[in-house]
């Protein structure tokens, strides 16, 4: 129950700190956006080290309740400025308990978000500052080739880590097949359905190399 409260808590800082950046700062509304999503998925990759799967569940639907909250009634101007559909923040809520479900162990659970937060957040945020000038359309959409290299470096990284301190298998599936799926799932997922398909699809690749 304490490390349940204490989740909450970190949370509740985090949105509050997104808050102060979105009414008292010029930051771009995708920033500070990033900055929750980063923030609070790199903290939520952690969890399965010192939560039960079930405590992570009732999490997700916490979250899920709050955020549809949030969109109705705007609470949080720093997740709902960017002029967008919803779906993506609610993906994210959802993901995690999807995430306690299938995950077969704490490590592929981690992997799985961090490719969510930072992979995601690393793309969107070189994307904005240096994708201007090499930009190509997907499925109507708008992606930069600084972007998708930001995320698939990260995926890399967040894959040598994987194979480092959990011991799993470092083979091509591992430090390969999963950086290119993944890559290529959030480049083709789009309206933040990539927030769901992604993660999930990273955990099935682990879980089967396993």
């Amino acid at each position: 129950m304490v490390a349940f409260i204490l989740a909450l808590v970190v949370v509740g800082i985090i949105l509050m700190i997104a808050e102060h950046l979105a009414h008292n700062t010029d930051l771009h509304a995708e920033v500070t956006r990033k900055f929750v999503h980063m923030l609070v998925g790199t903290f939520v990759a952690f969890w399965p080290f010192f939560m039960s799967w079930r405590q992570i569940e009732i999490m997700s639907l916490l979250f899920f309740i709050v955020i549809a909250l949030s969109v109705k009634f705007t609470f949080f101007r720093s997740i709902h400025t960017v002029p967008r559909q919803a779906v993506g923040e609610l993906l994210f809520a959802m993901v995690i308990g999807f995430l306690a479900l299938i995950s077969s162990s704490e490590w592929i659970f981690m992997a799985a978000m961090l490719h969510l937060s930072l992979g995601d957040g690393a793309a969107a945020i070189i994307g904005l500052l240096y994708g201007d000038k090499n930009q190509y359309k997907v499925l109507g959409k708008t992606k930069s080739i600084a972007g998708t290299s930001a995320f698939f470096v990260t995926s890399l990284m967040i894959m040598i880590g994987y194979v480092v301190f959990s011991g799993g298998p470092g083979g091509v599936i591992t430090l390969a097949l999963v950086p290119i799926m993944a890559t290529v799932t959030e480049n083709l997922a789009i309206n933040g359905t990539d927030n769901l398909i992604m993660p999930l699809l990273v955990a099935f690749i682990l879980g089967g190399a396993t």
